[in-house]
């Protein structure tokens, strides 16, 4: 099958985009988190900012803004678990597009749901991209195991159905302020990617 600008590939390369990643999640949390709080409502996906102020940065930015300490760390500690393998199988330029692709569209999504519900909030994380990670980390390596809370063993596969089932129902159910649409869209997004631009199969793959 002829290679489209959908799919055409990037010759490999690996830079560690995945530290760089980190590197900038840190100085951000930093900045938002201890030095200058204010920032961090700019920087962060708030919906009437973008409506209202037109702050479309905040698609992309959000995604390198956290709460509290727990949250960035265990946000990084999955980005360089999940992001240096795949970084590592894909190269750093795929690595690049898809993380950031799929960041900002699941950030474009959740404003969308948040404009459809009239609700106005601040949404800020790396766990839609995240997401999109291990939905790709669960194609490239499917028999891998990941331990849930560093005791449970599931197959990565089996991880992503169990993630989507929680995602959607929690989404659909839970008012707890934790983003559960955008984890969501990560996995949507990252899926539509897989098939779309890398022409893999997932439950092919998965089954292998």
């Amino acid at each position: 099958m002829r290679n489209t600008i959908l799919n055409r590939k990037f010759p490999y390369s690996y830079w560690n985009v995945t530290s760089i990643f980190i590197a900038i999640n840190f100085i951000m949390f930093c900045l938002t988190g201890f030095l200058f709080p204010s920032l961090k409502y700019i920087f962060s996906l708030v919906p009437s900012y973008i409506l209202y102020r037109h702050y479309y940065w905040q698609f992309l930015t959000y995604m390198f803004t956290h709460a509290t300490v727990s949250h960035f760390i265990f946000n990084m500690l999955s980005l360089y678990i999940f992001g240096t393998a795949v970084e590592r199988r894909i190269g750093s330029r795929e690595f690049l597009l898809y993380y950031l692709l799929t960041g900002v569209l699941s950030g474009v999504a959740s404003y969308a749901m948040f404009y459809m519900a009239n609700t106005n909030t601040v949404l800020l994380g790396a766990s839609g991209a995240i997401y999109a990670l291990l939905m790709l980390f669960s194609v490239l390596y499917p028999r891998s195991v990941i331990y849930v809370f560093g005791l449970i063993p599931v197959q990565a596969p089996l991880l992503i159905i169990l993630y989507f089932i929680i995602e959607l129902i929690s989404g659909l159910t839970a008012h707890d302020g934790v983003a559960h649409m955008t984890h969501l869209s990560g996995l949507v997004f990252g899926l539509l990617y897989i098939i779309i631009r890398m022409r893999m199969n997932p439950l092919k793959e998965w089954r292998r």
